[in-house]
């Protein structure tokens, strides 16, 4: 290989045509590396020309790749990770001055429950740091990691990438929800006939309470469905309906004094949160602080952490 080849190539390029197989879209592509959009239809005529492709072909509203660009993007990303990794290991990280902006990819429960306090404390630490968070759950985890959009997210997590590592925050246990205070606690039959309300990002009427009931031959009644824990403090309030959620969640929203929390009826197992990110970012000095931190912060030091 003749390297002096790579003296003609432009970096900045390579980014711009890693975004453009990524986002299929020069308007998305040129929002997500914060340039103008003449900018990055420049970038690729650059790219055509010194590729002597086209690399992309309008369908629709969609730029599709071709033969020639995916075959280029099999080298170039690992090409790219490894320029990341190395130049990472030039600079050391300092909260106290850095401006950087990490995004974090959260779930809704974790977002509610368990951001709060992180922020209060990074706010002393990191006084300039920026901290953009995308909703995310386990079905969006690999797409947003790979892509970018993301470098770090916390949510249950099952099918992640090869190249993915995954560390155990804490052990979640299942509490419910309730408006009205009552000085015993709920029976298993008071639980199946209340109305209830899920919260399913993907607007589904069963989760894995109802999975959990049909194991003992028992259901409950869902009544509504709705994509955020967030609304729920509104709509318990002055209801009967029940909701189930996670431990710390649940605590957050108690914490408020309008709703009560306690204990499923029945036994229920623990459910895994996690922490996911891609091992090119194993060694960055600034996304393994942030990383230490969301384990400091979300974790329950009382359970054994492990990749």
């Amino acid at each position: 290989m003749n390297r002096n080849e790579l003296r003609k190539a432009d970096i900045n390029l390579m980014v711009v045509f890693e975004t453009l197989m990524q986002e299929r879209n020069v308007t998305r592509a040129a929002e997500k590396l914060f340039l103008g959009q003449p900018t990055i239809s420049s970038a690729l005529n650059r790219l055509r020309a010194m590729f002597n492709d086209p690399l992309f072909i309008r369908i629709g509203h969609r730029m599709e790749p071709t033969a020639r660009a995916e075959e280029l993007i099999k080298h170039l990303s690992p090409a790219l990770d490894a320029m990341s990794v190395a130049l990472s290991l030039t600079h050391e990280f300092d909260p106290a001055s850095s401006t950087m902006s990490f995004r974090i990819g959260l779930s809704d429960d974790v977002e509610f429950g368990l951001l709060p306090p992180l922020l209060r404390a990074l706010r002393q630490e990191a006084p300039s740091v920026v901290f953009v968070v995308q909703h995310v759950d386990y079905w969006r985890i690999p797409d947003l990691l790979a892509s970018g959009e993301i470098t770090v997210g916390i949510s249950q997590t099952r099918g992640l990438p090869a190249n993915a590592k995954r560390k155990l925050l804490r052990r979640m246990h299942a509490r419910v929800l309730r408006a009205d205070k009552s000085d015993t606690p709920l029976t298993l039959d008071e639980y199946c006939s209340r109305p209830h309300v899920l919260v399913s990002p993907t607007a589904n009427t069963a989760g894995i309470a109802d999975e959990w009931l049909q194991e003992i031959g028992r259901k409950r009644q869902v009544v509504l469905s709705v994509p955020q824990f967030s609304s729920l403090p509104a709509l318990l309030a002055g209801t009967d309906m029940l909701a189930g959620l996670p431990d710390y969640a649940a605590t957050a929203m108690a914490a408020s004094g309008m709703l009560f929390d306690e204990p499923l009826p029945f036994d229920t197992p623990p459910l895994d949160l996690s922490m996911v990110w891609l091992s090119i970012m194993d060694t960055d000095p600034a996304e393994r602080w942030l990383r230490s931190r969301l384990e400091a912060f979300m974790g329950d030091r009382q359970v054994p952490v492990s990749l």
